[in-house]
């Protein structure tokens, strides 16, 4: 099977973000693989081992974005591939699903497309879903188990998990799937693994590598990013003999702070 994972690369989430002057810094916290992206590693490298093949990570972003990359390639992942190009510095994600999906669809005969639940940093959880349209291939979401693979029939059965419940679905492949943290336990990278990755080439695709004449301008823009305003609050007990005079006094403060 051929399978790619789309991968990103994120701040740490313990990472304290500031804004200052409408502008977002995160000090010297590490650039990281999306958490969520792990466990699209992993079950794009289960897949593999389960029914052989390869599995390329894909990402886009800067220079720096080879770094979890090459974790991707620790994890297992045969070979990697960053998307780089000026004319994606303000890519929301209606671009770099155009991107993405152009990059698949250079690779060529592709099976699967595992994706992260959504970023850390963006939390939009829809760039999987926008691939898939793209490509014209069936997009699988919130996928928490995949309970069949079949190469030759051409064919997966997933889990969802969805608020409160489970549904099962079958879709034939090509298909885009995107995962939850319970489908699976990503693995620590081995040592061996660290190494090859380290001393790993990863090619760099621009726009006109991967048949974009022309990147789309971003719907989506910050043109200001602002911290909301401070809020000071302060903790006041109501007593009193019995709780009809609590709660009278209670009603009262209420009425006097207009909360009700």
């Amino acid at each position: 099977m051929n399978i790619v994972v789309c991968v990103k690369q994120t701040v740490d989430t313990a990472a304290t973000v500031t804004v200052s002057d409408g502008e977002i810094s995160w000090g010297d916290a590490p650039l990281v693989l999306n958490p969520w992206d792990e466990y699209a590693v992993e079950q794009a490298l289960l897949s593999k081992e389960a029914h052989g093949g390869k599995v390329t990570a894909i990402s886009l972003g800067p220079e720096g974005a080879k770094d979890a990359l090459k974790q991707a390639l620790a994890m297992g992942c045969d070979e990697a591939i960053l998307i780089k190009d000026a004319a994606f510095d303000d890519a929301d994600s209606l671009v770099v699903s155009k991107a993405l999906a152009a990059s698949i669809t250079k690779l060529g005969e592709i099976d699967l497309a595992f994706f992260g639940r959504q970023a850390v940093d963006s939390d939009t959880g829809v760039t999987f879903a926008q691939v898939a349209r793209r490509l014209g291939w069936p997009a699988l979401s919130l996928a928490s188990k995949v309970e069949e693979l079949d190469p030759g029939a051409q064919t997966i059965a997933v889990e969802r998990m969805l608020e409160g419940s489970r549904q099962r679905l079958r879709s034939k492949l090509p298909v885009v799937v995107s995962v939850v943290k319970e489908i699976n336990e990503p693995r620590y990278p081995s040592f061996m693994g660290i190494r090859k990755a380290s001393r790993a080439e990863i090619p760099e695709w621009s726009a006109g590598d991967i048949g974009l004449a022309e990147v789309p301008k971003a719907a989506l823009s910050w043109p200001k990013v602002f911290a909301p305003p401070k809020i000071e609050t302060e903790c006041e007990f109501i007593e009193g003999e019995a709780a009809e005079e609590i709660a009278t006094k209670l009603a009262d403060r209420l009425l006097e702070e207009k909360v009700i």
